[in-house]
């Protein structure tokens, strides 16, 4: 018997799993600039700055200002200010409104993404094989509403269900985001579901603690996936390995 008629659910991360950023951040925060008659920032110290600022407000007001009933344009525009501030910048604050504008109308896109080759293929066999296909991300409303119908992954033919950080006040690795998906699912079993992710502390070691089935894509080859294959976690290169794992008769997953 295959894996995949033990499972009434899969799950899966969303950026890193079915969606990549393309290009670089500077490259978004130069156009912007640009756009305004300003030079580019420089990529590095952009970077590094919008890392800075995005770990504090992250800390500061978790799952894009949910409790605090934060605007997701305040949170992004306060978030983007300090990644500019961070790399030496400081605009005036009519200068800011039109260079944060153009920065956020773009990430509200699917400019800066890009769809993985297998992802529509096996969401949709997915769902052909009757399974309920649920999303996970930390991630805003946007994705739900605008990227991911943009990228042609579509609510209702190529997913069922999502759980999106900014939406649900709880966010990857709380396992509680995991159990807010087996609600959603319809109250199903952990055991009939696996999840697929691309972060071991987020995605893996959350989902098999409440005792989902889990593995892991590693895309870009990173260095890490020698120690996730150490830990015993499965761990493949792609969506299209793990529907030949999922419907094979001799494998079988944690």
């Amino acid at each position: 018997m295959s894996i995949v008629t033990k499972l009434r659910c899969i799950t899966l991360d969303v950026t890193g799993t079915l969606i990549a950023y393309k290009g670089e951040l500077g490259d978004y925060y130069c156009m912007a600039a640009k756009s305004v008659g300003l030079p580019c920032p420089d990529y590095k110290r952009v970077h590094e700055g919008f890392k800075i600022a995005y770990t504090n407000m992250a800390k500061e007001h978790p799952c894009f200002g949910f409790a605090q009933k934060i605007p997701n344009i305040v949170w992004w525009k306060t978030c983007v200010r300090d990644s500019f501030v961070k790399a030496g910048y400081d605009y005036d604050e009519e200068t800011f409104e039109k260079v944060f504008k153009r920065i956020y109308s773009t990430f509200g896109s699917a400019a800066p993404y890009t769809l993985f080759p297998d992802s529509k293929p096996f969401l949709r066999w997915a769902r052909k094989e009757g399974l309920l296909v649920g999303l996970i991300s930390n991630a805003e409303y946007r994705y739900r509403d605008v990227i991911l119908p943009a990228l042609g992954l579509n609510q209702g033919s190529e997913w069922d269900f999502g759980v999106f950080s900014g939406l649900e006040g709880v966010e990857k690795p709380d396992p509680e985001i995991y159990k807010i998906a087996l609600k959603r699912a319809g109250n199903i079993e952990p055991e009939e579901v696996v999840h697929i992710g691309d972060s071991m502390r987020k995605d893996y070691v959350p989902a098999m603690s409440i005792g989902m089935h889990a593995l892991l894509l590693d895309r870009f080859k990173t260095p890490d996936a020698q120690e996730w294959r150490k830990s015993g976690a499965t761990v493949l290169p792609d969506l299209v390995a793990a529907q030949e794992l999922l419907t094979s008769k001799q494998s079988t997953i944690e």
